[in-house]
């Protein structure tokens, strides 16, 4: 179980809070969704989570157990928004080994087979995939290093009706062994298969319901 309490980031750069008491509780196998503008703070609070910032104040545990930003860094596995962007390796079997260079070729192809790429060859470029596979790409890099709680920011942007449909198929099926956390400013058909929802405006986080958030949304884009 994720806790999150009464979290705040106020760098001193910044004359306001980019997040302000956030509090946010999500159980394992669950998919937890916050919805928010650009510029909300949604980004920062994934970057909180998968320990590459440091909070200003509050707690995160998991359990019972409050995390450092070292463990969070072993709790969570972070996929940015345009992963291609952070792809380092000129085949799939190297980045996939990036930090692992004792992983075995077994380990390599469970992972592609658990986000639908068992079909693509170890020696294939990462930077020749369609935008759909370079994101279930950058999932296997994460789902290698086992973490509890996968990270997910605007997974779906960018892509076509399809990409985003298989997108979403996958990540339901993720969430009977992970714990899902996804932030995104166009939730679309991630409504259907999240758990737990938010909303964030300027830094605050307010409890949401999927099944009636969806209407509001349509209603306010018409």
């Amino acid at each position: 179980m994720l806790y999150i309490e009464n979290l705040s980031y106020h760098p001193a750069a910044t004359a306001e809070p980019i997040l302000k008491s956030i509090g946010l509780e999500l159980a394992p196998q669950q998919l937890g969704l916050v919805i928010g503008p650009s510029g909300s703070g949604k980004s920062t609070l994934l970057e909180i989570l998968a320990g590459l910032a440091s909070k200003t104040s509050g707690r995160i545990r998991w359990r019972s157990q409050v995390l450092t930003p070292d463990q969070l860094q072993d709790l969570g596995g972070l996929v940015f928004q345009f992963p291609e962007r952070h792809f380092c390796g000129n085949t799939l079997l190297n980045e996939l080994r990036l930090g692992h260079p004792e992983l075995k070729r077994e380990t390599m192809e469970q992972a592609l087979a658990k986000v639908g790429l068992a079909h693509l060859p170890l020696s294939a470029n990462p930077h020749a995939l369609s935008g759909g596979q370079q994101r279930r790409l950058a999932l296997a890099v994460q789902l290698i290093r086992q973490p509890y709680l996968l990270l997910l920011d605007e997974p779906t942007a960018g892509l076509d009706w399809s990409m985003r449909q298989q997108l979403v198929s996958l990540l339901s099926v993720l969430k009977a062994d992970w714990t899902l956390l996804i932030v995104t400013h166009e939730p679309g058909d991630l409504l259907a298969i999240a758990d737990r929802c938010w909303t964030m405006q300027h830094g605050e986080l307010q409890v949401a319901d999927p099944a009636t958030l969806a209407p509001s949304l349509d209603s306010s884009m018409a």
